[in-house]
């Protein structure tokens, strides 16, 4: 399925491009390598959709062959995005910054938003990522609609608009990253927004329970974690 782009109004064309000077200063540069996470957490602490305080992954972009400075994706622990609780999980790395908020439970997960500095970015309702824990096998689909809403740290907002997605569970097979085996979901996302394409129009993920994502919908492949679980 391709994924449908919305036309854009004059007035929208406007706030794209703010929006996009907005997200210019989270742009990945080039940083020097780190020392690799060690492991210390066991897998009798990690749930199906991993959320708990100090889990710590490490990923690199699909096709990078030099070992540059990996992304690193931690789990914050629970905290309050607006009014409501929520798991937060901070992505750094090559200039990245950006902490987003979740609801995670055996019935999924929803992305409420994500904060980047100097902007926050907010979903109503919450996006649904993934259905519940039994509801897994090839062919499952969902799909939704959210408002999404641009404010700077002042509380302006900057944009507002619309976003849909759709999932579909195209396949479960093994892959090998590094050496390492993993037994993944593999999903396709298809979004569209009249925000000037914020999110990726089509991408390919790959989900492992109790690990998380091994490929993500931005194309970074997991290359190491702080924790032991899933069976490849």
């Amino acid at each position: 399925m391709t994924a449908r782009r919305l036309s854009v109004p004059a007035p929208a064309v406007c706030s794209a491009l703010l929006l996009s000077a907005l997200l210019a200063a989270c742009a990945p540069t080039q940083q020097a390598q780190q020392a690799p996470v060690s492991a210390s957490t066991s897998v009798s602490q990690v749930s199906f959709y991993p959320y708990q305080a100090g889990l710590s992954w490490t990923y690199l972009p699909d096709g990078d062959t030099q070992g540059g400075q990996p992304y690193t994706l931690k789990a914050l622990g629970p905290t309050l995005f607006g009014s409501v609780q929520a798991q937060a999980f901070n992505l750094s790395g090559r200039g990245a910054d950006q902490t987003s908020y979740r609801l995670v439970s055996a019935q999924g997960t929803q992305l409420l938003g994500f904060r980047k500095p100097g902007l926050s970015v907010r979903l109503d309702p919450p996006w649904q990522e993934a259905l519940a824990e039994g509801a897994w096998k090839v062919g499952l689909s969902w799909q939704g609609e959210s408002n999404i809403t641009v404010q700077s740290d002042d509380g302006k907002t900057n944009v507002s608009g619309k976003v849909n997605y759709s999932y579909r569970v195209l396949d479960q097979r093994s892959v090998s990253i590094g050496g390492q085996n993993y037994r993944v979901w593999v999903v396709n996302r298809q979004i569209t927004d009249t925000v000037g394409g914020l999110f990726p129009a089509s991408q390919e993920e790959w989900f492992m329970p109790y690990v998380g994502d091994v490929r993500t919908p931005e194309g970074l492949l997991l290359t190491g974690r702080n924790f032991s679980g899933g069976q490849p």
